[in-house]
């Protein structure tokens, strides 16, 4: 950490440091992006890949968080804080063509922030609509419905963009444009497509069934969670994550808990921290079942969905039991985990361990080895390497682009360290390689469960935790390997039992983000396998 402290001191010596689990680095705007192109391509630092962009208020001033991180040196993770201090126009230079997973989280900072960001390619709103009068995360933001009306009308489709463009003396201009050309033939797909997997809309330009370009149109459930959680106490908060990507709700919310228990100090006892991590591996089998059946289903292949949903069943049985619910579980709190697993959880859990390898072998089967599958999926969505980390592509997805990307192995938490798992790794960098990761992935984690299922402990299945949860004055960022990837939760503190700030960093969001790139040159019934293959979840987009 010193060398890197070293190493940004002489590229920008108006830095600052904020020592603590993670390094934080506060520079000024106008140091910002020959700071950010540095740490990309200096020799020694080489932070390649941008986990997150938080917006922040601070009252005083507006700003950005980007949490950057190093794969070249053992995947150390720091976080930049540029804050702006004109309220009034507030405008920050974009290094989405650094990065270009900026893309899309810098147009959310936008929506939410109002903060422009000099050289975006596509300054629009993403998630709001571009009539939406005010910026809603801002604490100044007033949601009286009588001042800021929420519109009922339809929205009318512009095609209209902006581009900040700064000259050489430094002065910013608005460059209109506009997302496809008066000549483009554009076709819509969604947001009530019934392969969408979720509401998403896409609107596609075409030269006959080819496709050449497509526009992500989100937002068409978002819930405010983040606004939400600044008026809830943290244990009010947890519930949240669970409604997200529902496929990873026990791995959303032990990322939230972790989080919260880091910042207070928390000792998680012994047999909740096995518990929590034989619940994330059973949310991802689940999860990974559910998206075997549905790139089936996408595909006209109605057994294998039915295939798929019969040992999804087990899993769900297994919530139920000891969660008492099969979807929005709500089990793991502050501390541990709310109640004790149920006295058939040992052994439903063998007999799914038991069962799994044959009906992996009669999956592979049915579908994996037909030929139309191979036809629809192989050579189709292609994700090369590079972009997959560009774009912050992780998961299973990042995998199936040869990309080591594996949380639980990269920013080991929990019980990790001590299971013995294989990391799936495929470089067939298309729909097909995407496929097969989760395949092998199901195979990993009843392996990583057989680890556990004689060895749970006894002992208290949570710590004690005050009646009042307040964090200390901080910040804190933590990361889980959730079913889809690498999911984030930021939590900035004044203090009080109120959190200041939560950003949730969904893998999903990523994922939606290059489904321009990855459909390109395909026909247009190729977009339904590629989205099938990535497997986005659209609530864990639009937050």
């Amino acid at each position: 950490m010193s060398d890197i402290k070293e190493k940004i001191s002489q590229i920008c010596p108006s830095a600052t440091f904020t020592e603590g689990e993670t390094l934080m680095v506060t520079v000024e705007e106008k140091d910002w992006y020959p700071l950010a192109k540095a740490l990309k391509e200096t020799k020694g630092l080489e932070f390649d890949v941008c986990s997150a962009v938080v917006g922040m208020d601070w009252k005083d001033s507006f700003g950005v968080i980007y949490y950057l991180t190093s794969t070249s040196r053992n995947w150390e993770i720091i976080g930049i804080k540029i804050p702006i201090p004109d309220r009034k126009d507030p405008m920050i230079h974009s290094v989405s063509d650094l990065w270009k997973v900026c893309n899309f989280q810098e147009r959310e900072v936008y929506d939410f922030y109002g903060i422009k960001f000099i050289n975006h390619p596509d300054m629009r709103r993403f998630f709001l609509r571009n009539d939406w009068k005010g910026h809603p995360l801002r604490k100044d933001y007033d949601a009286d419905p009588k001042l800021n009306p929420v519109p009922t009308e339809d929205e009318k489709n512009e095609d209209d963009t902006v581009t900040y463009v700064e000259d050489e003396k430094g002065k910013v201009k608005a460059v209109k444009g506009k997302v496809f050309g008066a000549d483009e033939y554009v076709v819509n797909i969604g947001p009530q497509h019934p392969s969408t997997h979720g509401v998403m809309r896409f609107r596609v330009s075409i030269d006959g069934e080819n496709i050449k370009k497509l526009d992500v149109v989100s937002g068409y459930i978002h819930r405010g969670i983040e606004k939400l959680s600044e008026s809830l106490t943290y244990p009010q908060i947890l519930h949240f994550t669970d409604r997200m990507d529902y496929m990873s709700a026990h791995q959303n919310r032990h990322c939230l808990c972790m989080c919260i228990e880091k910042a207070m100090g928390l000792v998680v006892p012994r047999r909740a921290e096995v518990i929590r991590v034989m619940m994330d591996e059973l949310m991802r089998i689940s999860s990974h079942l559910l998206a075997f059946g549905c790139t089936a289903m996408d595909l006209g292949a109605t057994t294998a969905f039915f295939y798929g949903f019969r040992e999804r069943e087990m899993i769900l049985d297994i919530f139920e039991k000891t969660c008492g619910a099969r979807m929005s579980m709500n089990y793991n709190v502050i501390g541990g985990v709310i109640a004790d697993i149920h006295p058939d959880f040992v052994k439903d859990v063998k007999e799914l361990i038991r069962i799994m390898p044959d009906r992996l072998k009669e999956y592979h089967k049915v579908f994996s080895g037909n030929i139309i599958a191979m036809n629809r999926l192989k050579g189709v969505g292609i994700l090369p390497k590079k972009d997959a980390i560009n774009y912050c592509i992780t998961g299973p997805s990042g995998r199936g682009s040869d990309w080591s990307c594996d949380c639980r192995k990269k920013h080991p938490y929990s019980i990790y360290p001590e299971l013995k798992f294989d990391e799936v790794l495929l470089d067939g960098c298309d729909s097909y390689s995407r496929y097969m990761v989760r395949m092998k992935e199901i195979e990993q984690s009843c392996r990583i469960l057989e680890q556990l299922v004689d060895q749970i402990p006894e002992g208290d299945i949570r710590a004690q935790v005050p009646k009042i949860v307040k964090l200390p004055v901080g910040c804190w960022y933590q990361q889980v390997e959730a079913s889809r990837g690498t999911f984030g939760v930021y939590i900035e503190s004044d203090g009080t039992k109120n959190p200041y700030r939560v950003h949730f960093q969904s893998p999903c969001f990523n994922l939606v983000g290059v489904m321009d790139l990855t459909t390109r040159g395909h026909m247009i019934a190729d977009v339904i396998t590629i989205c099938a293959a990535l497997d986005f979840v659209i609530p864990d987009i639009d937050r």
